[in-house]
């Protein structure tokens, strides 16, 4: 007999309530990774109006810069990469058997760095407009 395993309800979102520390990493790990990627392509497509001509290039660069919403965007990127970044130093601290049984409190480190560095970062993106 194949055994069966009730996942519940899709819409039943005190299951998220289950999810360990471990869980939260790799999930926000992948979608900081996705987001990176996602990144990726926009900023490749930004790079080639260079192509044309430097001052098509340039006249891209300011009229993104002086839109509010692409610096409240440089500050979530930024913070998708610190968080990326420390997160996988902690996978790696872990995949080479270093703090195995503190997880769960460099993962919370992490996201209170991140948080840390995002808010320090605010007067540099948006010292201008506040």
């Amino acid at each position: 007999m194949s055994q069966s395993y009730d996942r519940g309800v899709v819409e039943d979102f005190g299951r998220w309530k289950e999810f360990s520390a471990g869980m939260w990493a790799w999930i926000l790990h992948k979608f900081t990774g996705w987001i990176l990627i996602g990144y990726l392509f926009t900023h490749i497509a930004v790079l080639s109006t260079a192509t044309q001509s430097p001052e098509m290039y340039t006249d891209t660069l300011q009229g993104l810069e002086a839109l509010l919403i692409v610096r409240f965007l440089e500050i979530g990127l930024l913070t998708v990469a610190v968080f990326h970044i420390l997160n996988g130093i902690r996978l790696l601290m872990v995949d080479l058997g270093i703090g195995l049984e503190s997880q769960d409190k460099s993962f919370y480190a992490s996201l209170v760095l991140t948080a840390l560095i995002a808010l320090a970062s605010i007067p540099t993106f948006l010292g201008g407009v506040l």
